[in-house]
């Protein structure tokens, strides 16, 4: 198949949330990609059985510390593979070969391989059922960075943790970020149950790198760890933090190892100081992949945090009005974003423009960002999960000050500009829908690409 018949193939397949979760468990397992995953690697000649991998869950800051870690495993002198989700624009985006997304040609010939792979399991009854979306560019991650000569591979989780796809992997270290409500239709309705889940990615006798969580989510990850044997480290008492100052609304901090005293510099180009705690996770997961001899250096560390790049979290877009992309879908992310307009925003006009998926606590959400804003701009992704911008002004308009419908994102993007004057600042907000589909919109208004 070509590159457009692959993705087309893939969307068919349906939704991203449709990947094995507590409340399909009766359904779904490991088994499938297991088998996939064998299957691939076989076909191959065995490449890919000797990449190294760290497995990273959480509900808030897994991308960015895959990002953080993938970039000093790089700066290392390694071969990385990255894979993520979701994708904001192009779906190329989840699978990345030393720092690259992966060609549509690449994509195209890996697609047909595990395509015709899947035909053949499936007439042989090899597989319980057709693998699904997720399932299928998880198989494609491990199939790409096997024949592109990878050898350090930083696999993010795409829904929970213990029936996720990526947890086949075997990995070195394993990284649990800080965890909050999401996705409680999925993974449970209290944190207990959604901090299983993400555990699930714990393997017997596999250090852990754990972010400072709340009392309920801490105790049982260390419950799952002390029963697996994984020693834990806990970046809260792992580091302390000597030196905090601002740059740009960048965090750039002294950081001290507390049991050898090694210091480092952390100057993420990435926003908020939330992001310190996601460069304090990749910097923790690096010590003990040197400690296994990966050898990771210090500079490595100090350059890698600082060339990470994530699109859509506090990405900013022009200045003068500021204008910011952001994808806070869940109130953990809301009360961070908050922080930041408190931190560096504060007195100055804020403008909104928010949408949000149905399976979103958009009244939480909007409690905590929309009394900050001077005007709401409520719209809708383009997508079928997303909830209208009218439903959504009767759901949570009442938390605004003053709230706007604008049900076509590109036109409530160009309300908020017409409207914002130039020491003011724009945050477009909600769903990774929107800050994908605003991304693209933004390339064209401006005529060149956003980085």
């Amino acid at each position: 198949m070509d590159y457009a018949a692959s993705v087309r193939y893939l969307l068919s397949l349906g939704r991203e949330l449709a990947a094995p979760t507590q409340a399909s468990a009766s359904k779904f397992s490991l088994e499938n990609i297991t088998k996939l995953k064998g299957r691939l690697e076989e076909r191959a000649g065995g490449a890919g059985r000797g990449t190294a991998a760290v497995h990273i869950a959480g509900t808030n800051g897994k991308g960015s510390t895959a990002a953080f870690l993938e970039s000093i495993l790089r700066r290392a002198g390694r071969r990385t593979g990255l894979y993520t989700s979701p994708h904001l624009e192009r779906i190329n985006e989840r699978i990345r070969i030393a720092g690259e997304e992966i060609s549509d040609e690449v994509f195209a010939e890996t697609f047909t391989r595990l395509h015709q792979l899947t035909e053949e399991m499936l007439a042989g009854g090899e597989l319980q059922a057709h693998p699904t979306y997720f399932e299928s560019l998880t198989a494609m991650a491990f199939d790409a960075f096997a024949r592109g000569g990878v050898e350090w591979a930083v696999f993010e989780t795409g829904l929970g943790g213990r029936l996720d796809a990526t947890n086949v992997v075997q990995p070195a270290v394993t990284v649990i970020t800080r965890i909050d409500f999401d996705h409680e239709n999925f993974l449970g309705h209290s944190l207990r149950e959604i901090a299983g889940e993400k555990a699930g990615i714990l393997k017997r006798g596999v250090p852990v790198v754990l972010a400072p969580q709340m009392a309920e989510a801490r105790e049982v990850i260390l419950g799952q760890a002390r029963e697996l044997e994984c020693a834990v480290s806990e970046t809260e008492r792992m580091f302390r933090v000597e030196e905090e100052n601002w740059e740009k609304g960048c965090v750039r901090a002294r950081v001290v190892e507390t049991a050898t005293g090694r210091a480092y510099k952390i100057a993420p180009r990435l926003a908020g100081r939330f992001q310190l705690q996601n460069a304090l996770n990749a910097v923790a997961a690096a010590r003990l992949l040197e400690a296994g001899g990966a050898g990771i250096t210090e500079e490595a560390i100090e350059a890698g945090i600082a060339g990470a790049g994530w699109a859509g979290r506090l990405e900013q877009l022009q200045a003068g009005p500021d204008v910011f992309l952001d994808g806070a879908h869940n109130p953990g992310a809301a009360r961070e974003l908050a922080a930041f307009w408190e931190q560096n925003y504060a007195g100055r006009r804020l403008w909104l423009v928010y949408g949000a998926l149905r399976d979103k606590a958009v009244d939480e959400i909007a409690g905590v960002l929309f009394p900050r804003a001077a005007e709401v701009i409520l719209t809708e992704p383009s997508t079928p999960r997303a909830l209208s911008a009218r439903l959504l002004a009767e759901m949570a308009g009442h938390h605004a000050e003053r709230c706007a419908v604008v049900a076509e994102p590109e036109e409530a993007v160009e309300r908020a500009l017409a409207a914002a004057g130039p020491g003011d600042a724009i945050f477009i907000t909600g769903s990774l829908y929107l800050v994908g589909q605003v991304r693209k919109y933004w390339k064209s208004r401006v005529g060149t690409a956003v980085r």
